[in-house]
């Protein structure tokens, strides 16, 4: 957020930005999903809802289980949510209590780690790394003590890391064994570039999974997700949404039961993706930087930039300053190891993402 906001004060005088900061799609909401959006507002009071969501909805979302991995999964354990982050707060707080142990990956999603905190549950940093492709495994987490939960996200943020369906099952069996509620954030579902991926409810049905609108449907400031939640977690689920959010925003889930129809127009966006992707996984390591993560999905690239600093966040204040390239500072992800780092997102145009590369290459042979 500190770097958009620099990046907004560079353009506001003057200056160009190249904008790999940013976690979100450059797309608006599909065409199908706007216009139901207005036909919504036309026709419909847009009075609260229960709040687990709307029914339509709910059962879309049932649908899209059944259809893109072969999971049955009853509507009446979804529940719609005021965005992934809305899901992250009433999945924690029903699964968690305070003091509660719960495994982070380091680098993570730094919000896990601060809502964990900010609910008085312990939160414990599991270094994932170049070993294993950044990707959590069962060894990891018995190296971590004696845990609650575990939170794992595939595709992840900001590595791109994605887990496969064998991977998965390993991680669960672990949890399974050990007691430990998993918690699977799948936001990214729907972007990856040719590694097989699947649901966790395939690998463990009692999992918490998390799914968003944001990504890959590209409704980020529609500020909807859902939750699916096993059942001795629903009604507490339940009451936390009431007591905390009413309902999910009422026109978002309206017009969201059109997104499932839109995959056509949204699988170009991933082509467009995965030719950015292109762009970074090849320039970087010409430019020089040559460690780089899988990016096996999502729409980020997390470079090791030790070669040229110790201080990750000085480094790309020095980009945005100098060459007018917006990126995120590894420290937000990793508080350990992050300052050897950068996030690179792709989400942006190509010709960004090659200008880009270009500028950096130059960068690289002044220094």
């Amino acid at each position: 957020m500190e770097v958009m906001k620099a990046a907004e004060r560079r353009e506001a005088a003057g200056g160009d930005v190249l904008h790999l900061e940013v976690g979100q799609p450059a797309t608006p909401a599909p065409a199908g999903v706007r216009q139901a959006a207005i036909e919504a507002i036309g026709n419909d009071r847009l009075a609260y809802t229960a709040a687990t969501g709307i029914a339509p909805l709910r059962e879309r979302i049932a649908e899209h289980y059944a259809a893109s991995y072969g999971v049955a999964v009853s509507p009446d354990r979804i529940v719609v949510t005021v965005g992934a982050s809305g899901a992250c707060v009433l999945s924690f707080l029903a699964a968690f209590g305070p003091g509660a142990r719960v495994a982070v990956t380091e680098p993570g999603y730094p919000c896990y780690r601060n809502m964990l905190a900010a609910f008085d549950i312990e939160v414990v940093g599991v270094p994932v790394g170049p070993d294993t492709g950044y990707r959590l495994t069962p060894e990891h987490l018995e190296a971590a003590g004696n845990l609650d939960g575990v939170v794992v996200a595939s595709p992840s943020n900001p590595t791109g890391t994605t887990l496969d369906p064998g991977e998965l099952d390993a991680l669960a069996d672990w949890c399974r064994r050990h007691e430990v509620r998993l918690v699977a954030d799948e936001i990214y579902h729907g972007i990856t570039y040719g590694r097989p991926i699947t649901t966790a409810l395939a690998s463990d049905s009692s999992a918490i999974t998390i799914g968003s609108f944001s990504k890959y449907f590209s409704m980020t400031g529609w500020r909807l997700g859902w939750l699916v939640v096993p059942d001795d977690l629903l009604g507490p689920v339940e009451r936390l949404a009431q007591n905390l959010f009413i309902s999910p925003p009422t026109l978002s889930q309206l017009a969201a039961c059109a997104a499932f129809d839109c995959t056509d127009e949204l699988d170009e966006h991933v082509r467009r993706y995965e030719a950015n992707r292109k762009v970074l996984v090849e320039g970087l390591p010409k430019a020089g930087f040559a460690n780089l993560a899988p990016a096996d999905g999502a729409f980020y690239v997390y470079a090791d930039v030790s070669e040229y600093t110790d201080d990750s966040q000085r480094l790309c204040a020095e980009w945005l300053a100098g060459i007018g390239i917006a990126a995120t500072p590894g420290i937000d992800f990793d508080p350990v190891r992050g300052h050897h780092h950068v996030r690179f997102s792709f989400a942006g145009a190509t010709e960004d993402m090659t200008m880009a590369v270009d500028r950096l290459t130059t960068w690289v042979a002044s220094h």
